[in-house]
């Protein structure tokens, strides 16, 4: 995309590479059940994510298709789902209260925002400082789209001794993290088993999506707002944030984290 762009007290005409971002709605039964603003990309990943995280499925073995559908002006992910869930989702939303939108999508009350997390495995995951350090660099290394146009966020799931073993971009955050969230659950591991690094704030929901994925430590590299630490808190689950270099912030559950040998990565 042509731009004009000022460097170095020089301005001059340039390209730029700039991310799509289209309308994508999710539909389950023919019904349109939400319509988010993200990039045309790992759909499948993402409408199986966004079911997990919204609670529409508990596990993707009950979405039974994935159709994604070229409209006019965006893409329209038609999910089937087993006929019992197909039913207890008709019967949840006749009971909806409105529209809904982006970031909390079919909540039509403050108590279903402020929904129960589950609760973590105390004894499962623990990573030193220098994997913290090295699920972010390797995060950062791992987003092409957003090294051509540095305008996607990223998230990652970072298994000890294995790396990133998934990683996934979108313009919205949220849409990163559900995208990952399918991608992990289509490849058969268990949350518990990883940590989630994204390239963003911590919001609450952020913290409620990594625990329903059943990650005990979630990882970023900009700072979280107080209800997600109260969340984390809740959920038993790990907060580190505003990681970047050798340096991180642990806000709570520090014992998953040994912090005695950390050495300086080159």
């Amino acid at each position: 995309m042509k731009e004009i762009a000022c460097r170095d007290g020089r301005i001059r005409e340039d390209m730029r590479i700039v991310p799509e971002e289209v309308p994508i709605a999710l539909s389950y039964g023919g019904s349109t059940h939400a319509v988010m603003m993200g990039t045309p990309a790992d759909l499948q990943d993402f409408a199986r994510g966004f079911s997990l995280t919204e609670s529409v499925i508990s596990s993707i073995s009950e979405i039974e298709r994935i159709d994604v559908v070229e409209e006019a002006k965006g893409l329209d992910v038609q999910i089937t789902l087993a006929e019992d869930k197909e039913e207890a989702l008709r019967q949840r939303r006749r009971h909806m209260a409105g529209p809904v939108g982006c970031g909390l999508c079919g909540i039509e009350s403050i108590d279903q925002a402020m929904r129960p997390v589950p609760q973590l495995s105390t004894l499962s995951l623990k990573l030193t400082g220098n994997q913290i350090s090295d699920a972010v660099r390797s995060l950062n290394k791992s987003q092409p789209l957003h090294h051509e146009t540095r305008a996607v966020h990223g998230a990652g799931f970072f298994v000890p001794g294995r790396g990133l073993v998934a990683v996934r971009e979108d313009v919205g955050r949220h849409n990163a993290l559900d995208k990952l969230i399918g991608a992990v659950a289509a490849l058969g591991l268990d949350g518990a088993s990883g940590a989630v690094a994204v390239t963003s704030r911590i919001s609450v929901e952020m913290v409620q999506k990594a625990a329903i994925l059943g990650s005990p430590i979630l990882i970023a590299i900009s700072a979280p707002t107080a209800l997600a630490v109260r969340t984390a808190e809740e959920a038993g689950m790990t907060l580190v944030a505003l990681a970047r270099g050798d340096d991180f912030e642990i806000f709570t559950r520090a014992d998953r984290i040994n912090t005695k040998a950390i050495a300086h990565v080159a």
